[in-house]
């Protein structure tokens, strides 16, 4: 008969080892999401999945609203009315001056055979939600890629900038606020044309203009707009507000602090710009000369020094011409000179040779008186 311990009692991997694996496992989910990116199609399939329960429970929130909408009183409705309807005229007759400027742009634009900029379209969105990171100033519209929204799309509303899509999931998209820490917006100020990057700040309440130098002209109260030399922005769409200039004297930049144009925490309705800049692609930078020399000379390793010694050989070369230049003066003068030496080396060896025979007759033995064969 088997016998099986009770459940209490039954062994298995250690709490420790579990713990170790399942940390292991996080770790590596984790690097492998943040390097390649191999969890954004779970991502998104998640978050299809996840979007009826994200409507199911924003229904008591969106009774709510409507309930308080249907609780607002006539007086507030006319007050509104006279609001929009003076609103309404200012901008008929900023519309009439418009059409006039683009009619002028036009005409200036084909006699200077300038290209007509692209026109930006929109798409009108709505915010549902904020993201779960309190760190981060980020919320969520409910337009997605089957609507159109593209990744790095900017955000506006009617008073300026809001922000940019930063992620883009099937029926939703991620926009980072304008305020938040990690975000930067090209601008330039309309007084005085001024291009710098404006910047959020941790706190998320007002932004800081950066890499201005102190010498530059800034005031507070000068209005900041889009300046759209990085492609993306549109020019000219009201970012920020100057509210306040330190220049210190041990500092190369000052110090400018800015508020929104636009309410990015207060804004409901949005729209999502596609712009579409037909500016030709920047060219491939080439190396200066310095660094070209230096890429030579570690190629080569140590043919600088033949090179020099090269240049020292040909530098030479003229010097030596005139001499070569007048051998054929010296030729007539030399030749009688070099017959002599041979002709005494060979005086020479001849006596040479015939002290040698002297010297071995004298060297033989001669015989002695007695001595018989």
């Amino acid at each position: 008969m088997e016998y099986s311990p009770p459940p209490l009692f039954k062994q298995g991997p250690s709490a420790l080892a579990r713990l170790v694996f399942f940390v292991v496992l996080a770790l590596a989910l984790l690097i492998s999401d943040a390097r390649f990116k191999t969890l954004e199609i779970v991502r998104g399939v998640l978050g299809a999945g996840l979007y009826p329960l994200q409507r199911a429970a924003l229904v008591p929130r969106d009774v709510f609203m409507g309930a308080a909408d249907l609780a607002v009183t006539s007086a507030t409705l006319r007050s509104e009315n006279d609001k929009l309807r003076t609103k309404d005229l200012q901008l008929s007759q900023q519309a009439n001056t418009a059409a006039e400027l683009a009619a002028e742009n036009t005409h200036l634009r084909a006699l200077l055979q300038l290209s007509q900029r692209s026109a930006t379209q929109s798409l009108p969105a709505e915010v549902q939600y904020d993201t779960r990171d309190p760190f981060t100033q980020k919320v969520v519209i409910g337009r997605g890629a089957q609507q159109g929204v593209q990744d790095g799309s900017p955000v506006v509303n009617e008073d300026g900038v809001i922000g940019q899509v930063t992620r883009v999931f099937p029926l939703q998209a991620e926009v980072t606020l304008l305020t938040d820490k990690d975000q930067a917006v090209p601008v330039q100020i309309v007084r005085t044309g001024l291009r710098s990057v404006i910047y959020g700040t941790p706190k998320g309440d007002t932004l800081d203009l950066r890499f201005v130098p102190i010498s530059a002209d800034v005031q507070t109260g000068d209005e900041l707009v889009t300046s759209g030399l990085d492609g993306v922005y549109p020019p000219g769409l009201p970012v920020a507000k100057v509210v306040r200039v330190d220049k210190q004297a041990d500092t190369a930049f000052a110090r400018v602090i800015c508020l929104p144009v636009a309410p990015v925490r207060g804004a409901r309705q949005l729209l999502v710009l596609h712009y579409l800049n037909n500016v030709p692609p920047r060219p491939a930078e080439e190396p200066d000369a310095a660094t070209a020399a230096k890429d030579a000379k570690a190629k080569k390793g140590g043919k600088p020094a033949d090179s020099k010694a090269a240049t020292d050989k040909a530098a030479a070369k003229p010097a030596e011409k005139p001499a070569a230049a007048a051998k054929p003066a010296e030729k007539p003068s030399t030749k009688p000179t070099e017959k002599a030496p041979a002709k005494t080396a060979a005086t020479e060896k001849k006596a040479v040779a015939e002290k040698k025979a002297a010297a071995d007759r004298s060297a033989k033995p001669q015989a002695t008186p007695g001595a018989q064969p």
